[in-house]
This record gives structure tokens, C-alpha cells and sequence, in this order.
């Protein structure tokens, strides 16, 4: 069969990797201790020093530079409090929340797969 060379074709173009929003969120989520910290945070604001306690491995500068990232995509406030010292604690958006409910549903699956080896 030989198509005439004015023939259109309905399917729609190719999309480009870089056009699904998913892929970007799966990447920033995908960082080293990202999903980590929302996990973490899902039982309720944490202080700093009992995120680091909860993360073995993680530096404080990494910490602190994961924690600001988080903040600049809306998934974690920080709150400071009025006491001295001053007291800072990390809790989830309601963003942060419904992300880390994906998170979670993850959870048994990435056991399981994890089992594989």
C-alpha cells in the first residue's frame, strides 16, 4: 500500500521526556534522602537534631540543603519557635503530606521488589 504524500497521520506527536511533570517530581524524590525525609516527618514535626538521629550517614550540611529544597517545592515548613534557644522544628505541607501518602503506598511494593535482590 503506498500512502499518497499529502496524507495526514491522527496520532498525535511524540512526547518528549521532558514533558511529563511526573518525570521531573520522580527525579527531585529520587535524590539522595529526599523521600527519606518525608518519610520521616510523616509521624509529626521533628527538630533538626532528631531528623539527623533518624537518617544515619546524613550530614548536617546535607541535611540542611535537603530540608531547603523540600521547603522551595512547598513539601516542608519550617517553624521557629519563641524560646531560647531558638527552637526550629520541620513538619509536612499539606503538599508534603498527600506526596509522602504516594510514598508510603510505595512502601510494601519496594520491600517486596527489594527482596529480589
Amino acid at each position: 500500500m503506498h500512502l499518497s504524500d499529502d496524507y495526514v497521520f491522527d496520532a498525535p506527536a511524540p512526547r518528549a521526556a521532558t514533558d511529563c511533570p511526573v518525570e521531573d517530581w520522580l527525579e527531585f524524590l529520587g535524590h539522595r534522602w529526599n523521600a527519606s525525609i518525608l518519610w520521616h516527618l510523616s509521624v509529626g514535626p521533628r527538630r533538626f537534631n532528631l531528623l539527623a538521629e533518624h537518617l544515619p550517614g546524613i550530614t548536617p550540611k546535607v541535611l540542611s540543603e535537603r530540608l531547603q529544597a523540600l521547603e522551595m517545592r512547598g513539601l516542608v515548613e519550617r517553624h521557629e519557635g519563641r524560646t531560647f534557644p531558638r527552637s526550629v522544628t520541620y513538619a509536612l505541607t499539606p503538599d508534603g503530606a498527600q506526596v509522602n501518602s504516594v510514598i508510603q503506598l510505595l512502601e510494601p511494593l519496594s520491600k517486596r521488589l527489594g527482596e529480589r535482590g
